[in-house]
């Protein structure tokens, strides 16, 4: 079996012009996507001039983004080359072919499907790590919830002895058990080596993915659809169709959006939005009282276990201080499902499970970045991008936690969705369910 496809790389000509500034310097693709929205924003603050009008900052930003095609775009796959997985590559296969390229999420071609087919039925989905791993957490409660006897729960999970079964389906059937991380982890710890895990289809699991087959973009929409969808829609990455071909030309993640947007600093109106600070803008927009945290006494399987339930994909640890001392993301469930001791990773206390996990891979991602809400819009931009982290926790001056900010946040203070925009632009595409978001 093909385990891992591949597309050549097709990248559109920006229609980027060329500004005057960029004879002085070498410019990214992306300062020079920055611009072009502020040439526009040039043009509007001339037009609305010449008829004494004035349009707000948001609405300027608006219209920016809103005359600018995702074509122009730059691609955000390393390699010039665009990862895809066969619908029927195992879990376990999948898992593999994310680590080793080193990527959270790949979209799904369909084996089955006539060489002429189109996008829509050459791919069945996007799957992600986050994807896998709340559908093996969700198999394992669920399993360990139901009164069954042990051969049963074996069959069911492929557990690798019946007496590591008995002992699960023995303690679930207490009542007060039932929740228990115990049960949960030792039902868990033994999937990576189950046919649950080894066997089961990425086309098994096809009713986890975000969508079905999933929200594309094509060349001519713009960029406001495309940062309300990273943002309000709660999409972390949108593939761009070639719709002609039936091929995906591009994807587009909310880091490459930030990234971008780090790559504008300097330019007058990202300097007027991004020197504000996060208080002025609104930032966080996630409390204390809401933020979803694990202490670093507590088995790191309740980390996983509250990031599924919760439906968020990273959680925070904390000392018996309140401090934050790390950070574990539903990704970070790789390190269970690919490392040769994963059975060991159930037992292990969060603070454990950090300590293994930067031992055995030099997870850096572990660590947790930092900010003040006196600090500007710019700097976090800047701290994001350079960490590539999708989320920064705001600190007191205690050092306590105080609120949490993401990429999806930063993305939502840019842009507004005006009314009626979108239209019937989600006709014909099927939402996760609820409970699988993450």
């Amino acid at each position: 079996m093909q385990a891992v496809r591949t597309r050549p790389e097709q990248r559109a000509e920006s229609a980027v012009e060329a500004s005057p500034l960029a004879s002085a310097r070498s410019w990214s693709p992306e300062a020079e996507i920055g611009m072009r929205v502020g040439d526009i924003w040039d043009s509007l603050d001339a037009q609305h001039d010449a008829q004494q009008q004035q349009l707000s900052h948001g609405d300027k930003l608006n219209s920016c983004f809103d005359s600018i095609p995702v074509a122009s775009f730059p691609h955000t796959f390393d390699g010039a080359q665009l990862v895809e997985i066969p619908s029927d590559a195992t879990l376990a296969e999948a898992v593999d072919i994310l680590s080793r390229n080193r990527i959270i999420s790949a979209p799904v071609w369909n084996v089955d499907a006539p060489e002429d087919a189109s996008w829509i039925d050459r791919y069945i989905g996007i799957v992600e790590f986050a994807g896998i791993a709340v559908w093996l957490l969700h198999q394992s409660e669920a399993a360990a919830k139901a009164d069954v006897g042990a051969d049963e729960l074996a069959a069911k999970l492929g557990t690798v002895t019946l007496e590591g079964a008995a002992a699960a389906a023995a303690n679930v059937r207490e009542p007060k058990m039932a929740e228990s991380e115990g049960a949960i982890a030792e039902v868990f710890g033994a999937l990576p080596s189950s046919d649950l895990f080894n066997k089961t289809k990425v086309k098994d699991i096809s009713g986890s993915f975000r969508w079905a087959p999933f929200l594309a973009l094509q060349s001519s929409d713009t960029f406001l659809t495309m940062l309300l969808l990273l943002s309000k829609y709660r999409m972390k990455s949108l593939p761009v169709v070639d719709i002609g071909e039936g091929t995906i030309s591009n994807v587009i993640t909310q880091g490459a959006v930030v990234h971008m947007l780090s790559e504008c600093a300097g330019l007058h109106w990202f300097e007027e939005w991004g020197t504000k600070t996060l208080s002025e803008i609104g930032l966080p927009i996630m409390r204390l009282s809401k933020i979803v945290k694990v202490r670093e006494d507590e088995p790191a399987l309740k980390a996983f276990r509250l990031m599924r339930r919760k439906g968020v994909g990273g959680i925070p640890v904390v000392d018996d201080s309140g401090r934050a001392v790390g950070s574990i993301m539903i990704k970070d469930v790789k390190h269970l499902l690919t490392a040769s001791e994963n059975r060991d990773y159930r037992t292990l206390t969060a603070k454990e499970f950090i300590a293994n996990a930067r031992q055995s891979s030099g997870e850096r991602q572990m660590n947790i970045i930092t900010c003040s809400r006196g600090d500007s819009v710019k700097d976090i931009i800047l701290k994001l991008d350079a960490e590539k982290r999708q989320r920064i926790y705001v600190i007191n001056e205690e050092g306590n936690l105080d609120g949490l900010i993401t990429l999806r946040d930063i993305i939502a203070k840019l842009v507004y969705e005006p009314p009626g925009y979108f239209g019937d632009f989600f006709n014909g595409v099927i939402p996760l369910p609820q409970n699988s978001r993450v």
